[in-house]
């Protein structure tokens, strides 16, 4: 397959595979149960292959000081202000000390990269995401994470306008919006951004082994 990179050196990008989207006992923004359990599972056998092959996996968490962190986004505190929206607990969501903030256990690897400092929907505003990657030499991004139509979407965005091949894995990535959003968020990056593939089709591309 043909990523646009001539020699393609890949890295996994997991957004927000923590437990304030994925753990329902503690979750402040929640996937449904059945998502998060889909997901969780679809991520763990996607990062050991990667873990066994030598791909990288840098997980992204978003976390807060404060409340004023998110309140400072306009679109975001009218969500909080709306009790209809599906968003509508994001001023209290990731903040600092919450245990939300933790990466799901059985997707957490110690030699795993954290970077923890993610504010907005853009995995690259604010953190030094884009500094470690290119620091490895890496040119090929595997998204995976929640949720499909803000983080993942967002971010694919931003990885193709910085010049990365971007991999979204389907059967990885979810939101706690309908599933006509994840359709249409994978429409939109298919279209102009990236590949959407399954964790199967991304076994069998043959990326450069990283070690």
């Amino acid at each position: 397959m043909n990523l646009g990179v001539d020699h393609p050196k890949a890295a996994v990008v997991a957004i927000d595979c923590h437990r304030g989207h994925l753990d329902p006992a503690v979750a402040t923004m929640p996937v449904s149960a059945e998502a998060a359990e889909r997901v969780i599972a679809a991520n763990k056998r996607l990062m050991d292959w990667c873990r066994g092959v030598g791909i990288p996996i840098v997980h992204l968490v978003t976390r807060y000081r404060d409340a004023e962190e998110i309140r400072a986004n306009p679109f975001w505190r009218t969500r909080h202000e709306d009790p209809s929206a599906t968003r509508k607990n994001v001023l209290a969501h990731n903040l600092d000390g919450m245990p939300g903030c933790t990466i799901m256990p059985t997707l957490h690897d110690p030699a795993d990269r954290v970077v923890d400092t993610k504010k907005r929907y853009d995995c690259f505003v604010g953190t030094d995401l884009d500094f470690h990657l290119k620091a490895h030499g890496i040119n090929t991004l595997i998204l995976t994470g929640v949720n499909t139509n803000s983080c993942v979407l967002a971010t694919a965005t931003a990885a193709n306008v910085r010049d990365y091949a971007v991999i979204v894995a389907t059967d990885c990535v979810d939101t706690m919006d309908t599933p006509a959003h994840h359709e249409a968020a994978l429409l939109c990056i298919k279209t102009a951004f990236g590949w959407p593939l399954s964790t199967d089709e991304i076994m069998g591309l043959g990326l450069e082994r990283t070690r």
